[in-house]
């Protein structure tokens, strides 16, 4: 009797991860148009932060890059020019709660905060855990080793401050029952 094999299967002692990359990262096709709103704003406002270049130059210049057409291009503006016309009352918002000073912050963390204390504050159709999961993903896939940790900690943080009412009533749900 001969033994049958499937190639396809994954090596014995290896889960295969639907919709991940080895780093734990979504894979490009298991992102809806938000998420790729984010991340091409992501990009803009690094470009931004590091080069300071001008944001109408840099939106052309993002809007030509590959996939873009399928990003939510409304969210994508919101995020962009809200961001950069909000980064000093954003960055007054964080500065509380660093570490460190803001000039020791990675670009690229700094600008997923921007990103996750606007969409907190100016859009509530998006539930704040929504924000913080979609931010802490941007930031384990274009930031360092633990700056998703980092960017965790910063707008769970913040997070009761700009969704009070949205943050008591979620939390307050996990609570034990007292006995």
């Amino acid at each position: 009797m001969t033994e049958q094999t499937n190639d396809d299967a994954p090596p014995m002692g290896h889960q295969t991860r639907t919709g991940r990359t080895a780093t734990g990262a979504r894979k490009a096709a298991a992102k809806n148009a938000r998420s790729r709103a984010r991340e091409f704003a992501l990009q803009a406002l690094y470009q931004h932060v590091v080069s300071g270049n001008d944001a109408a130059a840099i939106d052309v210049f993002t809007r030509d890059l590959s996939g873009f057409h399928k990003a939510d291009a409304a969210h994508y503006d919101a995020l962009l020019h809200g961001c950069i016309a909000e980064a000093g009352q954003m960055d007054a918002l964080m500065e509380p709660l660093l570490d460190r000073t803001m000039e020791r912050i990675s670009p690229i963390e700094h600008v997923v905060l921007w990103i996750g204390i606007y969409e907190m504050r100016h859009c509530p159709d998006v539930p704040w855990r929504v924000v913080l999961n979609e931010c802490i993903e941007l930031a384990k896939e274009f930031g360092g080793t633990d700056g998703h940790k980092y960017v965790n900690g910063i707008l769970n943080g913040l997070s009761p401050q700009l969704r009070a009412t949205e943050v008591e009533a979620d939390r307050g749900k996990k609570k034990p029952p007292s006995a």
